[in-house]
This record gives C-alpha cells, sequence and structure tokens, in this order.
C-alpha cells in the first residue's frame, strides 16, 4: 500500500512539473495561446528601421499592446504596421504614433500619443499622424565625414 502511494504523489509531482514547464514555454515563447484579447489598429511610416513584429506598444510608458504584422503599402510607397491593442485601450482619432529606441542602442517600439480629442478609433482604424525613427548611423556617417550642416540636422529632426 505504501508503494502505491509513494509513485501516485511522484506521479502528481511529474505531472504538475510538466505542466509547469508546458506554461512557461508558452508564455516566455509569446505563444499566442494565452494571448489577451485587443483590436488591430494600422500606421503608415515612411521607415520602420529596426522595429520588427513582437515589438511592443506604449501608451505614456506603459506596454498595451504589440506589432502584430510589418508589410509595405505599394501604392503610396511607405511601410505598412499592424498593431494590436489590448481591450480595455482607447485611442482616439487624433493619435499619433512614433517609432521610438529603448535606451541609447536598444530595440525599436511604438509609442502612441492617444489623443483625445476626437472619437475613439473602432477595430482595423488608421493611425494618421506617424513619425519615423531617426536614422542615427546616417547621421553619424554625415558627422563623421564633415558633410553635416546645420540644415541636414534640422532636416533630420523634422522627419
Amino acid at each position: 500500500m505504501k508503494k502505491f502511494a509513494m509513485e501516485t504523489v511522484v506521479g502528481i509531482f511529474a505531472v504538475a512539473g510538466i505542466l509547469c514547464v508546458g506554461y512557461m514555454t508558452v508564455k516566455l515563447g509569446k505563444l499566442p495561446f494565452f494571448a489577451e484579447k485587443g483590436y488591430y489598429l494600422f500606421a503608415r511610416f515612411t521607415s520602420v528601421t529596426g522595429l520588427r513584429m513582437g515589438s511592443p506598444v506604449e501608451i505614456h510608458g506603459i506596454e498595451v499592446g504589440t506589432v502584430e504584422h510589418l508589410a509595405i503599402d505599394q501604392e503610396r510607397d511607405m511601410a505598412l504596421v499592424r498593431l494590436r491593442i489590448r481591450q480595455d485601450v482607447k485611442v482616439f482619432d487624433d493619435a499619433s504614433a512614433a517609432i521610438k529606441t529603448a535606451g541609447l542602442i536598444g530595440d525599436k517600439y511604438v509609442q502612441i500619443e492617444p489623443g483625445g480629442g476626437g472619437d475613439p478609433l473602432k477595430a482595423d482604424g488608421w493611425i494618421t499622424e506617424t513619425s519615423s525613427p531617426l536614422d542615427v548611423e546616417a547621421l553619424i556617417g554625415k558627422f563623421a565625414f564633415g558633410s553635416i550642416t546645420k540644415d541636414d540636422e534640422t532636416n533630420e529632426t523634422e522627419k
């Protein structure tokens, strides 16, 4: 009888361990099995250099979604980004989106200023005000070879 009880306890711990390892694999691998419900928004950028699928989307420094898909809009010659936003987060039609860098040389993410003066965007809505990341490598290259001027600096920061 004691042997059967010991085998049962060991079996329960083994199954619990396998379930924990499976859960952590799904969570750390960011597999969509337990993904939060949300809605999609779209934005067009002139450049999405360094942005990847799965990159975070933040509002006021809080992660509220992810970059779901990157594509090229052939008609407008721009990059098209599909964002998944959490269901409980409202983004308004006067919102703006920018691609930012986490830290000095960190990963890229999308920062949304949610607006508030208009109507909330519905699923599959468009964020029309966007700004692309500053091309630091090109700016450093220009500076290193002495071809940068005050006009170049102004143009780069306005993009």
